[in-house]
């Protein structure tokens, strides 16, 4: 650690900002700027550099320039006193000062960020520029060292620009802004970011605030799961070949390989029965779905993590060699064919995920157990526990920010101009909808942020009912102690869903997180399905009657909603 700070006392002019925004790159100490490697968007078969607004020590811009909310002054506060606390323990004489500047200087940069609904928007955010052009965009940043430390330099003659308002704003700060004042930041950055490994003053600090303040935990995990968690972040798959050896049979693979395979059955009816869309566009939608490849488990091949060195008595050196090996790994994709094998997740992650520059669905082992998946359960269940989830990633194929890629992955427009109207006049009653929840007095959800999980929510339930029926093949479904298997997919599904938050981890999620939280995730996407009505005779006055009015809104399937005054008069029933 001294070592990496004493880069920092090094700095002598501005110039050196670039150098440590490299370095800091490579070790994962965060910088104002961020880099990555992914597939271009515009061409899914090269690699590309995109370079990305980041930088900050609270979760979202929304804590340092957001006025009127108490609860993100008081984080604010907080804030400043936490940077004061660790600069203190590494030995820092100014902390008081320094800190002031730290936060100063972090709220210069939240201003010049775009807001998390900004930044949802592929085509907004691809900004392909040479390097020439970035360079004319942010001169004061010396952008020939930072390739060059980062690794990149003469690997590619153009970096993606998400947003170049943010550099051409970083520029102005960098211009005006001391380096006195940039070698406190720096450091913090760097102190912030390897807390968790040093001594036990810098561990309680660190969770003082990151976890008491930003998420309203009152103890922190024991040492033995955090040592677990961080094994899993650096060799994730050395510990998933031996995770799915012992907990994840080659039957369960099958088993949700099958599941899968009626979900896509399921949307692939679902588009083909579309009253609102153009044959031309379910064509292409169709077209998209064919070309959905499914993981399921592990990967068919592993990662190669021969080459790092562990030191048994070395934690910081670990940590830091393992990010290094990351950041190599991903620069080492330059120039090279994509490979479509890769996982972005380990096997042992208890999550799922789309990715749309591959047009894949990613089903990790450890989301497909109990209590999520059980094996010796009957189906309903499963298709709601986990099958909200493999619809949910499917739908995210057709989501708002999804919908905008084709099938080989490539940001490209296959609507038509009346359908892709319609698309958006469905999001903009989702928007409504979600808006006007409420987690917490004061707060509502930001229904543009969690448009796209919204609508996978909602389409992936509606998919869940569906697929299960497919599975039946024409059998009838049974009823078990008393329930339909209508209903028993709903209750699978709620028991998936269901969570706990406490406050300060609301407001985080609901300033920066794309995903509602777990009520709504379940609450806000059953009011607008038709089999959750009819599964338990849901009517007027009921908590989560969502009167027709207001519209029950359905993506990529057809349902018919009879109206209430509809059952009066006998009328035709009304499509949504």
């Amino acid at each position: 650690m001294r070592t990496e700070l004493a880069r920092v006392s090094a700095m002598r002019d501005k110039k050196s900002i670039a150098k440590l925004a490299a370095r800091f790159s490579r070790i994962g100490a965060g910088a104002p700027i961020d880099m990555s490697i992914h597939q271009d968007n515009r061409n899914s078969t090269a690699y590309i550099v995109d370079i990305s607004q980041s930088g900050l020590g609270m979760p979202n811009r929304d804590y340092y320039i957001v006025q009127d909310d108490a609860k993100l002054a008081d984080a604010r506060a907080k804030y400043q006193a936490h940077v004061e606390a660790m600069l203190a323990l590494a030995g820092y004489k100014n902390a008081a000062a320094e800190a002031a500047q730290v936060v100063a200087l972090e709220t210069e940069i939240a201003k010049a960020q775009w807001s998390a609904v900004e930044n949802r928007d592929p085509v907004k955010a691809y900004n392909k520029l040479s390097i020439a052009q970035v360079k004319a965009l942010a001169p004061d940043f010396d952008w020939n060292a930072y390739l060059k430390d980062t690794g990149i330099s003469g690997k590619v003659d153009s970096l993606i620009v998400s947003p170049p308002s943010y550099l051409a704003g970083l520029n102005a700060i960098i211009r005006n802004t001391p380096v006195e004042v940039w070698k406190p930041y720096f450091e913090f950055r760097l102190i912030s970011a390897y807390a968790p490994y040093l001594s036990q003053p810098f561990v309680d600090e660190s969770f003082a605030f990151r976890g008491k303040v930003l998420s309203g935990a009152q103890v922190n995990r024991p040492m033995q799961k955090r040592a677990i968690a961080e094994v899993n972040r650096a060799l994730g798959e050395v510990v998933g070949k031996a995770y799915v050896k012992q907990y994840f049979p080659a039957e369960r693979k099958q088993q949700v390989e099958g599941m899968v395979k009626n979900f896509l059955a399921a949307f692939k009816e679902g588009i083909e029965a579309l009253d609102w869309m153009t044959d031309e566009t379910k064509k292409q939608a169709q077209v998209k779905l064919s070309k959905i490849s499914v993981k399921v488990g592990y990967p068919d091949k592993w990662r190669d993590f021969s080459s790092l060195k562990v030191a048994r008595n070395d934690l910081v050196g670990n940590v830091s060699r393992a990010r290094e090996f990351a950041h190599a790994y991903e620069v080492n994709k330059l120039g090279k064919a994509v490979d479509r094998s890769e996982w972005g997740m380990s096997p042992q992650t208890v999550n799922a995920y789309y990715n749309p520059e591959l047009n894949e669905v990613v089903f990790p082992a450890a989301r497909l157990q109990y209590p999520l998946y059980d094996a010796d359960a009957e189906p309903a269940i499963n298709y709601g526990a986990v099958g909200i989830s493999i619809g949910h990633e499917i739908s995210h194929a057709f989501d708002d920010q999804g919908s905008q890629f084709d099938g080989d992955g490539n940001l490209r427009n296959w609507w038509t101009r009346e359908d892709a109207e319609k698309f958006a006049a469905r999001g903009k009653i989702l928007v409504a909808q979600y808006g006007a929840y409420s987690p917490l007095p004061g707060y509502t959800l930001n229904g543009e942020l969690t448009l796209g999980e919204n609508i996978a929510d909602n389409a992936g339930a509606i998919m869940a009912s569906r697929a299960y029926k497919i599975s039946l093949a024409g059998k009838p479904a049974p009823v078990i102690d008393g329930f339909t298997a209508d209903q028993r997919i709903f209750m699978g599904l709620a028991q998936a869903r269901r969570g706990k938050a406490r406050d300060p981890s609301l407001i985080a999620q609901i300033k920066s997180d794309p995903h509602s939280p777990a009520e709504f995730r379940v609450n806000g996407s059953l009011r607008n399905h038709p089999g959750f009505y009819d599964a338990f005779s849901v009517k007027p006055g009921d908590k989560m009657y969502l009167p027709p009015e207001q519209l029950r809104v359905i993506f990529w399937s057809a349902h018919r909603l009879r109206t209430d005054e509809d059952a009066a008069t006998g009328r035709p029933v009304r499509f949504h």
